[in-house]
């Protein structure tokens, strides 16, 4: 009998549970505002907050707002940190007075150069969001993308996986642990398709704008051959990452190497008691709390090593992906100039 009613709460729980967030739909005023908003204070780093409502497997941003400035700074005093707080919370109540979406559904930022988002703050915030609205969503915004691809290439709707909050929230990144959880670098975030949705006013209104030219000065832009800035600047950042994932190794390193030395020692004391034993003497402790050899070495955390890992590969996609459309536009380019 009790085995039937865990089996029954056990399948009512999971009937219950929230359905998994599979998009993200955007309106397209918003979209605009965020990189607006992105590429007026670029190079610095800006965020804001997200509004709209969670239906299953949609998430809706309505609306947006921009943190006030001094949120991106370094130096946040106590009182800085409470006129933030205050300012969303009158953001959201004269919202709310104007009968507009005041849900809190996540939060959007940019990406300044050198700066990844792949960050111990990043994963804290998210968590925070985590708690107190339960499903939310990131919008990561990188506006020199955006400035030479243009569209959604800038855009990526982030949240952290559902392993790696479970992890995060017993915080063990051991290597034992990342293995039982079977847990990669990958793993750590999962990108959520973005789609922008406009009314139906709002896209005969955009139709009546569009010019009659066929090509115009965008057209042309695109066929810059020119990448060397950007191809640069993330071969220059990748190198840094790379340094970092050195130093990470070095400190996993440099514990094998410890946990070695000590278990030779243990092993090495434990034979010397048997030869006392043997010859009638009395055997040396082998837990002297005073003998360095005898502590407990902690295993460095994992944590940071998964993080460097995915901003590597963040910036080889990149790489790959200025590379890519470089190669493409110089063989058209030699293709009409043979003609």
């Amino acid at each position: 009998m009790a085995a039937s009613f865990l089996q029954a709460a056990a399948s009512t729980e999971k009937v219950n549970a929230p359905p998994a967030l599979q998009v993200v739909q955007i309106e397209g005023l918003v979209l605009l505002k965020i990189i607006k908003h992105c590429k007026d204070l670029s190079p610095s780093l800006v965020t804001g907050q997200l509004l709209g409502l969670d239906i299953g497997t949609v998430l809706e941003v309505t609306n947006c707002f921009p943190f006030p400035n001094h949120q991106q700074e370094n130096d946040i005093d106590q009182e800085t940190d409470d006129i933030g707080a205050n300012y969303q919370l009158d953001m959201m109540s004269c919202l709310r007075d104007a009968n507009v979406d005041s849900n809190v559904v996540g939060w959007y930022q940019s990406t300044p150069p050198g700066d990844c988002f792949q960050s111990v703050e990043f994963i804290e915030t998210f968590m925070n969001y985590k708690e107190n609205i339960g499903k939310c969503v990131c919008i990561i915004c990188d506006p020199s993308r955006s400035n030479i691809q243009g569209g959604l290439a800038g855009l990526k709707a982030l949240k952290l996986s559902d392993t790696f909050l479970e992890l995060y929230r017993n915080g063990n990144f051991s290597g034992e642990s990342l293995r039982d959880k079977n847990i990669s670098w990958a793993d750590v975030f999962e990108e959520i398709t973005i789609r922008v949705s406009n009314s139906a006013l709002v896209s005969a209104f955009m139709s009546t704008l569009e010019p009659d030219r066929v090509t115009d000065q965008s057209d042309h832009d695109r066929l810059q051959i020119s990448s060397k800035p950007l191809l640069e600047s993330n071969v220059e950042f990748l190198i840094r990452c790379m340094d970092d994932l050195s130093t990470e190794q070095k400190k996993l390193k440099f514990y094998f190497k410890d946990v070695t030395r000590q278990q030779a020692w243990v092993q090495e004391r434990r034979d010397e008691n048997e030869a006392r034993k043997a010859a009638g003497e009395d055997p040396l402790p082998e837990d002297d709390s005073s003998n360095p050899f005898f502590k407990p070495i902690p295993e460095p955390s994992r944590l940071e090593s998964l993080l460097i890992t995915n901003r590597i590969a963040d910036y080889c996609n990149q790489i790959h992906r200025v590379a890519g459309h470089s190669f493409s536009r110089l063989s058209l380019i030699m293709a009409l100039h043979d003609d």
